[in-house]
């Protein structure tokens, strides 16, 4: 089993932006803390964040190629602000059905109304918005049960 943890724009600012919205944490404490409960639930897990939208559909191509060849691949996805914009990262998980998992670190509901919408929720398995960092551990959490649950691996 293999997962990836993929983060989209100014999430490499976390801990130093707007704290009092996305907490104190690091993105690199995140990526440490996921990684090793990762390893210690027996899953190999990858960390990627870029400001680049073609690069994070690189990443999802790869991972959905995976997918689509029967290998238990997942992704806990944070798309931050193209979220709301990007037609061509919701075509990029549906063209391949990539089991993700949108996360948010704040509560995007109760913040400005344009952050309402989601081009990724229709083509995510699930959706985590809010529950701070923890959020991302939540995800992984719920893709091994889902794995755990399917006969095929």
């Amino acid at each position: 089993m293999e997962v990836l943890l993929l983060n989209g724009p100014n999430l490499n600012l976390l801990g130093v932006r707007e704290p009092h919205v996305y907490g104190s944490t690091s993105l690199a404490d995140i990526e440490t803390k996921f990684i090793q409960l990762a390893h210690a639930l027996g899953v190999k897990a990858t960390c990627i964040q870029s400001n680049h939208e073609g690069v994070l559909i690189e990443h999802l191509h790869a991972f959905g190629l995976q997918h689509l060849a029967g290998k238990p691949v997942g992704v806990v996805f944070n798309p931050g602000a193209y979220t709301h914009t990007s037609i061509a990262i919701h075509d990029a998980i549906q063209a391949t059905g990539l089991p993700v998992i949108e996360v948010h670190i704040s509560n995007v509901y109760a913040r400005e109304s344009f952050r309402h919408h989601s081009f990724i929720s229709p083509v995510a398995k699930g959706s985590i918005s809010g529950l701070g960092v923890d959020g991302y551990y939540i995800a992984l959490d719920f893709l091994l049960s889902q794995w755990k649950s399917d006969e095929r691996y």
